[in-house]
């Protein structure tokens, strides 16, 4: 029975996620218009931009070759995959044990690879800016990323994800402080990896090479679809990821049945909320920078992550 209830909980997590990402994406973009004082379009457009972009056939560049066709369903089947380990409303699903931090960040590098190669397969100059901006960037967030992941090994002894936050959800939060710098460090990988930096342009209209905007230029009809459904994926991803390292309270156990599933689901649900309204914000109120600066905003983040593993390091052998 328990392996039942964990493969139904999968499978309900794979459709909520599914469902959401477009929403958050349209949510997001909803909450930025309303916080300039405009309008804005209604959350659910998202899905209907994805749906008309699916009844079209996309346009490919004349000397395209197979990387450009095989890239967006490549990067949205390896974002999904990770999407699938990241628990939402309950822990111990049927892929919870590959639930690995170390994995996760191997799926989300071969998903942003997929988008450079496509990027650089269509021969534009603004599609290979933001690709080699894209792995610049990427020198800093992913040292990052891997310090943080070594620091939650250390704090709950291992790194797989169910694991890691029943362990900080039952007492790991006295180690305050170098939780709130990986916490810090997260976040600033959390924007680059999404391109929801104050340079970025998310939807890729602005006139300078705004990384992964840029890089999805060239893309129309199907293919745009699915690279905007895996960047939503993304997007949602991430946030259940900082709502399970850093909020993990209200989760369900996947055993504990359907009752408990609702539960679970209203508190991820409401962290969701929490966390994208400060997005929304931060986008909102935040100067945009030069984009010089943002290896050192990165480097900061990098910066961050080792002082939080090296007071991890000097807590637990003080204690």
């Amino acid at each position: 029975m328990s392996g039942l209830a964990g493969i139904l909980a999968q499978l309900l997590h794979l459709a909520l996620m599914l469902a959401l990402a477009p929403l958050l994406a349209g949510l997001l973009r909803w909450l930025r218009a309303r916080l300039q004082g405009r309008r804005g379009a209604p959350p659910w457009q998202a899905w209907r931009d994805l749906m008309k972009l699916l009844r079209k056939q996309p346009v490919l560049a004349e000397h395209a070759s197979p990387v450009t066709p095989i890239a967006p369903h490549a990067a949205l089947a390896a974002t999904l995959l990770a999407a699938a380990l990241v628990p939402g409303f309950a822990r111990g699903m049927a892929l919870g044990g590959m639930a690995d931090l170390l994995l996760l960040a191997g799926l989300l590098a071969i998903a942003r690879l997929a988008l450079a190669l496509a990027a650089m397969d269509a021969g534009t100059a603004q599609g290979s800016l933001g690709a080699a901006r894209e792995a610049g960037l990427a020198r800093f967030a992913e040292p990052a990323f891997l310090l943080c992941v070594m620091a939650f090994a250390i704090l709950t002894g291992g790194t797989n994800l169910d694991a890691t936050g029943r362990a900080l959800q039952e007492g790991a939060l006295a180690f305050r402080l170098p939780l709130a710098l990986a916490l810090a460090a997260l976040l600033a990988v959390g924007l680059a990896a999404n391109g929801r930096l104050p340079t970025d342009d998310p939807e890729g209209l602005s006139e300078p090479a705004s990384g992964q905007g840029a890089m999805r230029l060239e893309a129309s009809g199907r293919h745009l679809a699915l690279w905007q459904m895996q960047a939503a994926l993304r997007l949602l991803l991430w946030l259940s990821l900082l709502a399970a390292l850093f909020l993990p309270f209200g989760t369900a156990a996947a055993d504990d049945g359907p009752l408990a599933w609702a539960s679970g689901l209203l508190a991820w649900l409401a962290k969701l909320g929490l966390l994208a309204l400060a997005l929304g914000l931060a986008e909102a109120l935040l100067a945009r920078l030069p984009p010089r600066r943002l290896p050192e905003l990165l480097g900061l983040a990098l910066l961050l992550a080792l002082l939080g593993l090296v007071f991890l390091l000097l807590a637990t052998g003080l204690a």
